[in-house]
């Protein structure tokens, strides 16, 4: 046989290797972390972002979501991002207050009445956040809020006596912080684990959303939501800055405008869910509250002193963020 004939018929075995490598090469598998339940509309958003890069990059990223905490803890989620275990993550931003009281500005009880008023705060606090997370090798995609957060307890809320010697679930410092002024002993519980705190007499009263309560089927274990925008915080998704940048640049954009079209979904599915999680608590048997005038006057000045011990742990940022909001 020839030497060009023998060429010609090993020239495809000798490509087919390489054609494979360039194919593997051209095809990126993510890990994205979150420690929210498959139900939850913050893991609803994410299948859709990840679906969204998928599509947009026609296959070339994918990302596999493990969810309910089930590869990472929320405490962890963040570390992971920063160390490669995980190229993406969602967290909730007050649970990292500990590094930086500015991730718990949207906890400060009271700052704000409403959803738009979250979302107004959100975008006032983003270039803070995105500042402090650069600074740690990460960047940040999105954030979307949660519903405002009510009481849940076994009696009605005629007064904020009712909190004192209660054992009260707390999940940051600034909950924490309340917990101690109205007298109450703080439980720290992450949100996978509160069904168990409750059955078990660890945890007796808490703060959080409706949706937390659907997630953690609050009937089983409360008799009264009572709805009282007192925080309503954010979850971030974050992103590693080095597996971001190591994408094509077409792939970058590719993300990026998924992640815009994911903040602005998931606002949606925010304001769908503080309607439709309140119903679904009432449709359960869980009695919604209100608060009276003066013990809502109370709440309010438990909240105004969180806010003005915060700004004074936060400084000149945390005094620009508290007064432009007001101003806006």
């Amino acid at each position: 046989m020839s030497i060009t004939r023998r060429a010609a018929l090993l020239a495809p075995m000798l490509a087919a290797p390489a054609l494979a490598a360039g194919i593997a090469r051209a095809q990126t598998k993510w890990q994205l972390a979150t420690a929210y339940p498959d139900g939850n509309y913050h893991t609803r958003n994410i299948r859709e972002f990840c679906a969204d890069i998928e599509q947009a990059t026609e296959g070339k990223l994918q990302v596999q979501i493990h969810s309910n905490a089930s590869l990472l803890p929320m405490q962890q989620i963040k570390r992971g991002v920063q160390t490669g275990q995980v190229q993406m993550g969602e967290i909730l931003l007050a649970a990292y207050s500990n590094e930086d009281p500015f991730f718990e500005a949207d906890s400060l009880p009271f700052l704000v009445p409403d959803l738009a008023g979250a979302r107004k705060l959100g975008d006032l606090q983003r270039p803070y956040v995105e500042a402090r997370m650069g600074r740690q090798g990460l960047s940040l995609l999105y954030m979307v809020g949660w519903p405002g957060a009510g009481f849940y307890t076994q009696a009605p809320i005629n007064s904020i006596e009712i909190f004192k010697g209660s054992r009260f679930r707390t999940f940051s410092p600034i909950t924490n912080r309340f917990a101690a002024l109205v007298g109450a002993n703080p439980v720290l519980v992450q949100a996978a684990e509160v069904a168990q705190a409750f059955a078990t007499g660890i945890a007796t009263a808490m703060v959080t959303s409706a949706q937390t309560g659907v997630d953690t089927s609050a009937w089983d274990y409360a008799k009264f939501f009572t709805p009282a925008a007192f925080s309503m915080t954010k979850n971030a998704v974050l992103i590693s800055r080095r597996a971001l940048e190591a994408l094509p640049a077409a792939q970058q954009e590719a993300v990026k405008a998924a992640a815009k079209r994911a903040e602005d979904r998931g606002w949606t599915f925010c304001a769908e869910a503080e309607a439709s999680t309140q119903a679904r608590l009432a449709e359960k048997g869980v009695t919604i509250g209100t608060i009276p005038p003066a013990a809502l006057a109370d709440l309010r000045k438990v909240g105004a002193t969180i806010t003005e011990e915060w700004v004074q742990r936060t400084g000149e940022d945390g005094r620009k963020l508290v007064d432009s909001l007001r101003a806006a």
